[in-house]
């Protein structure tokens, strides 16, 4: 981390196991992201509840490139428990972030619209004209409604269009009413 750890009590005595315990799951987050620049835990203990007894809350604040990332958990009875919970949100969290900036997030395909073009029903497979004018491939396999025996040549449909080794295809293609 570019700035050390920052612990904060509220309404709760400084405790050195439960500093020395912030201060080794903090450490950890780093096998996850290595560009933290910046850990904030504040324990805070809550007013009493009645019958509930003591209720803890647990904020973690960690800073990486381009994203702040904030894991809260609150009103639990064990500060260890609150404090466990609250790194594991953390912990996802910047395992997320630290896919996005490698690009490991896949990014949802949009839903496209055409019409079928040509079937080739002997080989399985036909050609979907998309608005621009383009033709995609489509297989058999990818046509998930009605099944590929039933669709007809100006039949509409929608699908995903994605990169294959071949050019670009369409996959989950299914006709009906579809509004563009």
């Amino acid at each position: 981390m570019q700035v050390p750890i920052q612990i904060t009590f509220h309404n709760i005595p400084r405790s050195d196991a439960l500093e020395a315990l912030i201060r080794e799951k903090a450490e950890k987050l780093e096998a996850f992201h290595s560009r933290i620049t910046s850990c904030r835990v504040t324990v805070e203990e809550l007013g009493k509840h009645g019958q509930q007894g003591r209720q803890f809350r647990v904020r973690i604040d960690v800073r990486v490139p381009c994203k702040e990332i904030v894991a809260n958990r609150d009103h639990h009875e064990d500060v260890y428990v609150a404090l466990r919970d609250a790194f594991a949100s953390a912990t996802r969290q910047i395992e997320e972030a630290a896919r996005e900036m490698r690009g490991d997030v896949k990014a949802h395909s949009l839903v496209q619209h055409g019409k079928v073009a040509r079937l080739l029903f002997d080989e399985g497979y036909g050609f979907i004209e998309t608005p621009d004018g383009r033709e995609l491939y489509f297989g058999r396999d990818n046509v998930v409604h009605p099944a590929f025996d039933q669709l007809a040549p100006g039949t509409e449909v929608q699908f995903i269009e994605e990169a294959a080794a071949e050019g670009a295809q369409a996959k989950r293609v299914s006709a009906g009413k579809h509004h563009g």
